[in-house]
């Protein structure tokens, strides 16, 4: 089981006033070893003063290594002989526990750009696909301690959850149904996804501020059979949205010589005459009229 760490952040003691003053104990430290070495022939208990100030030096020099800028939306997390110490996230010049090791990480939104990776929608259908991820690190105990490497984790969950999403819905359905699908769906999709995401990176202190699809098509080996699928879909709707119209227009020619009386038709002309129309309306190309100069019976 992964030890649970809770992020414990704090204001260290300011930079400047800490810089000024080993700044001076460095200058005191020299100034001291100097004068020691040079009147230990006649002094030589100066000799004591000039080891005592050579140990002020290097303790300085180690203290120096306290210091510390945090530039905004970064943090450090101080880690001292393997315990956690704590997080500063306030940007700003600081000094903390010199002997501490100091691991730097950003609190700044990323992307991630997943990509494009093949797997089957939920009839089985081989689709390419890709997602661009939008996150940040919002408990840096967590990132540190928890996983490995949360930018490799992140990279992992993406890959896993677009899988398990995308196999959960068709790449597209059939016009009239409200089922929902890869391609028709995306925004609901895309919270689905974040959703799932959320949750396998909870762990690692990291939050998804945003999840989308950026490539959905079908894989290459099935592209062309769709494309001629949809090609036929289209071709058939269109056809049925002409024959409607055509259906209601020969309708209403019907009925407006009927009320007007300006001939009167019996059940085969009118046959004849719907054909014709429906001809006329219903097909590809421009129709050749005849021109009847005799009579119509």
């Amino acid at each position: 089981m992964i030890n649970e760490y809770e992020e414990k952040t704090k204001h260290p003691a300011g930079g400047w006033p800490a810089l000024i003053l080993l700044i001076l104990l460095l200058l005191a430290g020299i100034a001291g070893a100097i004068i020691g070495f040079v009147l230990s022939d006649d002094y030589p208990a100066l000799v004591a003063l000039s080891v005592v100030c050579i140990i002020v030096i290097i303790v300085t020099c180690i203290m120096f290594a306290g210091l510390c800028v945090i530039d905004p939306n970064e943090a450090i997390v101080l880690v001292f002989f393997g315990r956690y110490l704590y997080t500063v996230a306030q940007d700003g010049f600081y000094f903390v526990n010199p002997l501490a090791k100091k691991n730097k990480i950003s609190l700044k939104a990323r992307t991630l750009v997943n990509d494009k990776q093949k797997v089957n929608d939920e009839r089985g259908n081989p689709v390419e696909i890709g997602v661009v991820v939008i996150w940040r690190i919002v408990n840096t105990a967590s990132a540190m301690f928890k996983v490995e490497n949360y930018h490799s984790y992140i990279t992992t969950q993406a890959d896993s959850a677009i899988r398990n999403v995308a196999r959960q819905y068709p790449y597209d359905v059939d016009e009239g149904k409200e089922e929902m699908s890869l391609r028709g769906s995306s925004q609901e999709i895309a919270r689905q996804l974040q959703t799932e995401l959320q949750e396998r990176v909870e762990i690692a202190g990291i939050e998804i501020l945003e999840a989308r699809i950026s490539h959905l098509a079908y894989a290459p080996e099935i592209a062309a059979a769709m494309l001629q699928r949809q090609q036929a879909e289209a071709i058939v709707q269109a056809r049925q949205k002409i024959v409607d119209g055509a259906v209601g227009m020969v309708e209403m020619a019907l009925g407006k010589l009927s009320e007007s009386n300006i001939v009167s038709l019996d059940d085969e002309r009118k046959a004849q005459m719907v054909s014709n129309l429906l001809v006329v309306l219903c097909g590809n190309k421009d129709a050749q009229p005849i021109v009847n100069s005799g009579t119509i019976y």
